[in-house]
């Protein structure tokens, strides 16, 4: 019993940070003020109350219903429309994760550079012979393995690594808020990028993002900017009262979320402007986070009235800042999704579809064959895309926009599940939210 409290040791404080690590990025917020500036508030706003936090809410009763699930959302669907659309919805949902780990266990190397050098520089390294896009393939694949190993030594590693980048991430909001209300407040209320009446929230200065196609293709974006919330499903059996703990972090996790995009999406203005350090500098979808931390360092130095080499150093300090922010939240959310789709996946299935060592669990009850199973396959992706040739990137490509389509199918899925859901289970009906909410207030 006692070993059993230790496995159920996620606290709704850790589910929150796990929340805002797999959800949450500053990346989303910067790619949108470099595509829309003001106009990609309202979007942000109509995907999180339209799409994001009902979706959170029905999660939340799933939670409830299924809380000793090993499966997460693969019991939920197989609970509420059967096994076979359960297995193919999370066999979906599992491979978009195979590829963000793909392409993640890359990028990540970009960070450390940003972090190191205060820019890309990873292009230029060379050992052993490696360099470029190979070396980083074996960087990857060595950190791939690492992770692997210790996430598989269980929950309470899982639960610090993504508890440290959610701190990060909120420590680094919180930087970006004061200096950009202290840079407000020394302008004497003047925004680096104006507004022109309501048209600067609805008309981007952006030209390629004024047509009705592209502005859907940002209101996709936008939702796929909310991804990611369904992977805490598998952890659901590691909380003490997970009934109502569950839904209570979820929806804390979804309003802190929301809240972030919109807040700091227009606070980006008070130091970004458009035509100046996007349109006329070297922004791009790449590296416009370090463009936007590094424009609101300068602006706080010049705001504070200090010289212009002063002003440099501060904005060095806030790129470097950022990528350490990015690489701890990247690293947390890592070893979230090492664990949790696989886990859901194998656990929630029909234990006869596998081989009795994919469902076998180690002494910290984690399927650790499962999980480096798939490891050694994203290890050969990686391969595949460091030492193929332009074919294999071009391949590669292709699968990258197939994961885009793939984030969404979870949600397709869990919501057009839910009727069925509501249908077959009367403890876990709408009423247990308002319950939860009472026992705040």
């Amino acid at each position: 019993m006692e070993e059993d409290n230790q496995q159920k040791n996620l606290t709704v404080t850790s589910l929150v940070l796990m929340i805002i690590t797999t959800v949450y990025g500053f990346g989303n917020v910067s790619v949108s003020y470099e595509q829309m500036t003001y106009a990609g508030i309202i979007w942000f706003i109509l995907a999180g109350i339209c799409f994001f936090f009902p979706a959170g809410l029905m999660m939340a009763e799933y939670g409830s219903a299924f809380h000793d699930a090993q499966g997460g959302i693969y019991s939920w669907l197989a609970g509420s429309i059967g096994e076979k659309w359960a297995f193919i919805g999370t066999f979906v949902w599992l491979a978009n994760w195979v590829l963000w780990l793909v392409s993640s266990a890359s990028r990540l190397w970009i960070t450390i550079s940003a972090f190191l050098f205060g820019k890309d520089t990873t292009q230029s390294w060379s050992i052993l012979g490696l360099h470029g896009t190979q070396l980083i393939g074996v960087l990857a694949i060595l950190f791939m393995l690492l992770s692997t190993y210790l996430s598989s030594r269980g929950m309470t590693g899982i639960k610090i690594m993504s508890s440290i980048g959610g701190v990060f991430m909120i420590v680094m909001n919180a930087i970006f808020i004061l200096a950009s209300l202290v840079i407000i407040i020394m302008n004497h209320g003047q925004l680096a990028q104006p507004i022109n009446g309501l048209s600067s929230f609805i008309i981007s200065p952006n030209k390629a993002f004024q047509t009705p196609i592209t502005i859907i293709s940002f209101v996709v974006y936008a939702v796929f900017a909310y991804g990611g919330m369904e992977t805490v499903g598998g952890v659901i059996n590691n909380m003490k009262k997970p009934e109502r703990d569950f839904p209570k972090g979820l929806i804390i996790g979804s309003l802190f979320t929301i809240i972030s995009y919109v807040l700091m999406i227009f606070m980006t203005g008070f130091s970004v402007n458009y035509q100046q350090d996007i349109l006329h500098g070297t922004a791009n979808t790449g590296n416009i986070t370090y463009v936007v931390y590094g424009t609101l360092g300068k602006a706080l130095g010049t705001a504070l009235h200090l010289n212009m080499a002063t002003a440099l150093v501060i904005s060095k300090v806030f790129v470097r800042a950022i990528a350490l922010s990015g690489l701890m939240g990247m690293t947390g959310a890592f070893f979230v999704l090492l664990y949790s789709p696989i886990k859901s996946f194998i656990m929630g299935s029909d234990p006869r579809l596998w081989p009795k060592a994919a469902t076998k669990l180690n002494k910290h009850d984690f399927p650790a064959n499962a999980m480096w199973a798939q490891s050694i396959f994203v290890c050969l992706l990686i391969a595949v895309v460091s030492f193929g040739s332009k074919a294999a990137t071009d391949f590669y490509q292709i699968l990258t926009d197939m994961g885009n389509v793939a984030a969404t199918a979870p949600y397709i899925f869990l919501i057009g599940a839910f009727p069925f859901f509501l249908k077959k289970t009367t403890h876990a009906s709408l009423g247990s939210l308002p319950t939860i909410v009472g026992q705040w207030l």
